[in-house]
Parts: C-alpha cells; structure tokens; sequence
C-alpha cells in the first residue's frame, strides 16, 4: 500500500497548531475499522446497548438528551428495523415508525463494548495520527439513523478526532467566540459540556437574535475522512444518509488548572441548587452521559483540589491573581496533551492541500429557516457588531424590558419571576465564574504568604 500522506509526527504538528476544524484525508485506507459497518457490528456486538430516540421534526427548540426516549436492543434488532422488516415490530423499536423517529446509540465506549475480546481495540489507530499507543480503547463509537442529531454543544476538556466509516454525517461548527451568539445554558448539566440553547439549524430569531452574528462552518464528513475538532469549537452533528457509524476519540489538551477550578465551582453550584427541593425544580436537568448526581462533599473536595494544583502551580505569582488585573495572568506557554511546550504558531504553516482540507465558513445558512427570518445571514467577522440601547441579555436571548418566560417558573404582573434555572444562568455564566475563582486564587495566596 501506497505511503499515507503525513506520517504521525507531521499529523501530531499540524494538530497542534490548527487553529480551526479540519478535515484529513487519505490516513485510514488501512484501518481494520473501515470494516465496522452496522452489518459487521450485529455479528459480532451480540449484547444490548442504549438508544436514543427522537422524533423527526422541524423543532426550532433544540432536542436534548434529558427530553427523548430509551430504549435497550442489539445491533441486530437496530439493523432490521431500519430495513423495516415485519419482525421488527415486536422487538424494541415496536413502538416507534422508523419513517417518524430517527435512533441513535451515542458515546458508547468501546472499551466497554468489546472488553472481551480486546484484540478489537487495534481496528483503530490512532497512532497514525501522532498519539503513541492510543487505538481504540480510547474512543467511543457510534451508531444512528438519518436524522439522528447531538445538539449544538462545545466540550470543555479538549479536542476531537471523529473517524467516518459507514454513512455521512454534516457537523455544524461554530468558533469559540461565537459562544454569545449560541446562548450557553449548564441545564441539562453536563460536566465535560455546555449546551447551546438554539435549534441552530432551525434557529428561532425573535426569541435568539444574536443567532444571526453567528459564524457556522459547515462540512460533511464522509466514510474513511478524519475530523479534528479544536478545543471549545461548538458543533451540532446531524446523520444524513439511512445509517451511519463512526469513532470519536477526546484528547484532552490545553485545560489549564484555573480552568479546572471554574469547572469544579460550576458543578458544585449547579448540583448544589438542582438538588434542592423546590415547585419550580422538578425537571429533569442531569444529562443522561452522566453517571450519578455528587453529593455536595465530593463536589466540594473536588473543588478543593483543583484549587490545591492551581495553587501549587503559581506560588511563585505575585501579581497573576490581582483583583485589580483587567486580563487573567499571561500564560507562559501552551502544552500539548503530552505536555510539551508548543512553538509559537508563527514558526508553522499548516499544509493544506489535497489530504488536509480546512472547514469553510458557510456563506449562508444550510437549513429552512423560519419564514419571519428571510434577512438572516451569518455575520460577516470583519464586521464590527452594532447593537441598540435595548438590546438583548446574551444569556437570556430577550430584550431588557421584556418579560422572560422560564421552565417551571410563572410571570407577575410586575414583570419577570426568577426561577431555580434562572438563578443558575446568572451563577454559572462564564464571566462570572471567572471572577469568583480570581476571588478563591487571591484569598488563597494571602492565606498562604
């Protein structure tokens, strides 16, 4: 077989330096996971696993997992009811049309799947792609119907690697800056995630306006492609074709130890508030990804920890943790997951080419959009932003004199009623969570000298 177009110390560069999404070529012809078509997993994944299930609609709210359906049923049973074959309407899927509801069985482990028989875990080979010893034991796998969609949503803790094998799936990217526009929500919570509250295919304008500034990168990832997805990129991935299979692996790069301490003090107050009894607090706001709720003690030696290892970094800081500082302390260098100190950028040019293709921004939405938004268009970045005197919270996605209507919570005659859900989006917004472990790192230095 002919030589691949990079070899793993080139790829492991050019992933340390890409700066947006990307898509890789050519680097999979021989992996034994090119094989792991739905087909190959019924014969030898003979266990049942989970399914998600979600209505096909043109929803301008966006589905997320605490809202749809489960169900627990073997490849097999998945393959013949999206063949729609008479028998299947007596297995697990009876209650759902394959025609009106889309499956899917989302961040299934691999190391879980096929622990007995690990010789599997090899198909994968992330070595190719600079990452030593890494196959498929560190990956998950996933399998779904056209239609089935993970909703908009960015991963706190690194980047992707998505490895295409049966089917097409369209990713929808959008830029860590664009996070205003995407209106962040910690309901459902999720510790390595935080949602987009738009439907972004079908974005409802008049309730989330910024939307419109968004910039989205679009591409379709086909069978045998590698996607790299950098840290804090959102994306909402939707399957096109009848069934789809791929492989995503997490590598966690760059999460620094303040970021770690912001991440510990969210979920301590998300958990800490959602477990309280309360009228407007029942619904179901733990991502099913999640395992358990922490109790508050562990939360808070979870906090207390990270705030040990920031500390323990920066004894030496007398002015990185001033209240006074307008910007967090310069960083004295990027690592990769290795911890390797990163080059400046400047010094490597990424090669694009026929091999490696960048994600374009798309000129123009992709999607049927309401009719109401016929003048909505991605925002053009070398644009500056206008905004007018009442313009919208970027948390809540209304304008300042109107009334914000919120799960589980009633509207006064005087106006807005802060609800449990309310409370978190003002507690857990970013910039406030920022300030606070200033506060915590500065209380802690004085302890310390």
């Amino acid at each position: 077989m002919a030589s691949k177009p990079f070899t793993p110390e080139e790829v492991r560069r050019i992933v340390q330096f890409l700066q947006k999404p990307a898509v890789f070529l050519n680097m999979t012809k021989d992996w034994p996971a090119l094989h792991w078509t739905v087909e190959h997993l019924s014969t030898c994944l003979t266990e049942r696993v989970r399914f998600r299930i979600g209505k096909r609609n043109d929803d301008m709210a966006p589905l997320f997992e605490t809202e749809c359906s489960y169900i627990e049923a073997t490849v097999k049973e998945f393959l013949s009811w999206t063949a729609n074959e008479g028998e299947s309407l007596l297995g697990p899927f009876s209650d759902y049309h394959c025609e009106e509801f889309w499956a899917y069985a989302d961040y299934k482990y691999i190391a879980q799947l096929f622990q007995d028989k690990p010789a599997i875990f090899q198909d994968v080979m992330w070595s190719d792609f600079g990452f030593a010893g890494r196959d498929g034991r560190d990956s998950t796998l996933w399998i779904g119907t056209q239609g089935a969609n993970t909703p908009c949503h960015l991963d706190s803790y690194g980047c992707n690697l998505v490895f295409q094998i049966q089917g097409r799936k369209r990713w929808h990217l959008f830029p860590p800056d664009d996070a205003p526009c995407l209106y962040p929500t910690r309901i459902p919570y999720e510790e390595s995630s935080v949602f987009s509250q738009v439907s972004v295919v079908h974005p409802d304008l008049k309730k989330f306006p910024a939307f419109k500034r968004a910039r989205v990168h679009t591409v379709t990832l086909e069978p045998g492609q590698v996607l790299f997805v950098p840290r804090h990129w959102w994306h909402y991935v939707e399957s096109v074709d009848p069934v789809t299979v791929s492989v995503n692996s997490w590598i966690e790069i760059d999460m620094d130890d303040e970021a770690r301490v912001g991440e510990a003090l969210t979920k301590t107050i998300v958990c800490a508030l959602k477990n309280t009894t309360s009228l407007d607090n029942d619904d179901h706001w733990l991502n099913p990804t999640e395992d358990r709720v922490s109790s508050h003690d562990e939360n808070m030696q979870y906090l207390n920890l990270a705030v040990k290892a920031c500390m323990d970094k920066r004894t030496d800081d007398t002015e990185g943790w001033s209240l006074l500082a307008d910007q967090p302390r310069a960083e004295a260098g990027k690592r990769d997951s290795s911890g390797l100190l990163k080059t400046p950028a400047s010094t490597f040019v990424v090669p694009f080419g026929p091999h490696l293709i960048p994600v374009i921004l798309a000129q123009k939405p992709k999607c049927n959009c309401p009719k109401d938004t016929s003048s909505f268009k991605y925002n053009d970045p070398s644009q500056p932003e206008q905004r007018s005197d009442n313009e919208f919270s970027p948390r809540s996605g209304q304008h300042a004199h109107q009334e914000v209507e919120s799960p589980g919570s009633s509207q006064g005659a005087a106006g807005m009623r802060l609800s449990t859900n309310d409370m978190l989006e003002f507690l857990v917004h970013p910039d406030v969570i920022a300030q606070v472990t200033r506060l915590i790192m500065c209380r802690q230095r004085e302890l310390r000298s």
